[in-house]
């Protein structure tokens, strides 16, 4: 029987992350955990970094630049993916939302004074231009949704919008859907009910609201995320590369 996977147990995660082979920079939980609507079924995302020591890289034989595992505990996958600490700070500096969300995760596994600076430099690479990376990753949900019809991709479609808007207006990084129902005001107020529909199942169907109301709401969302990108006052360019670059550096001989 699989266990109901809508709780972490994260003691036991630590205890499986401390036997990776790579030295890690950090490790926290990503997906549907930390976006707020995990089911029953749901995998387990773990997203981090590890560090390559200089050998690795400066060398004609270098160390792998992401290491992917995957294993089952009590009927559930888990999933690890880390990429070596100068890949994440470039995909950090390159508008990347989903990074800087597996970054600043409040569902830490595992840390080190090497993250606690990684997140203290992260508002120095959020721009403006984070609103492109999610109104392309919630064009794409929307079209999962679309075929599938399913409330998995729906309710990525909204958390997508609704991150980059508050972020736009706040600067702040907020992945989590139930969060940000409260913060958001252009937040439908059916989400609350999907959202609990969705702990039933990962394919759980999405026919709780009728679907001219779901495409209006959508298209609300992104029009209110193209107005809230010109408008913010985010900056133009992330400032952090040169403290990004001293970071990797000093990381490579520790």
């Amino acid at each position: 029987m699989t266990r109901d996977m809508r709780e972490l147990d994260l003691p036991q995660l630590r205890r499986i992350v401390a036997d990776q082979a790579r030295p890690l920079g950090f490790a926290t939980v990503s997906g549907a955990h930390l976006y707020g609507f995990p089911s029953v079924d749901s995998d387990v995302d773990l997203r981090g970094t590890h560090v390559l020591p200089a050998a690795e890289v400066v060398g004609l034989r270098t160390g792998p630049e992401t290491l992917t595992r995957s294993w089952l505990d009590d009927g559930a996958e888990i999933d690890l993916v880390t990429h070596d600490i100068g890949k994440f700070c470039r995909l950090l500096l390159q508008r990347n939302g989903y990074v800087a969300e597996q970054l600043l995760s409040p569902l830490v596994v595992t840390s080190s004074e090497l993250h606690r600076e990684m997140v203290d430099l992260a508002p120095h690479c959020l721009t403006r231009f984070h609103a492109h990376h999610y109104l392309g990753f919630a064009r794409t949900q929307q079209r999962v949704f679309d075929t599938t019809g399913e409330l998995k991709p729906l309710l990525y479609t909204f958390r997508v919008l609704l991150t980059g808007l508050h972020l736009m207006r706040s600067g702040e990084v907020v992945a989590d859907l139930r969060e940000l129902r409260l913060l958001v005001h252009e937040a439908p107020d059916y989400l609350g009910e999907l959202i609990a529909a969705k702990a039933g199942g990962e394919h759980a169907r999405a026919d709780l609201v009728p679907e001219d109301r779901l495409l209006a709401d959508i298209e609300a969302a992104q029009t209110a995320l193209e107005s809230a990108q010109e408008s913010s006052k985010l900056p133009e360019r992330a400032t952090a590369e040169p403290a990004l670059h001293d970071l990797v550096v000093r990381s490579r001989f520790n």
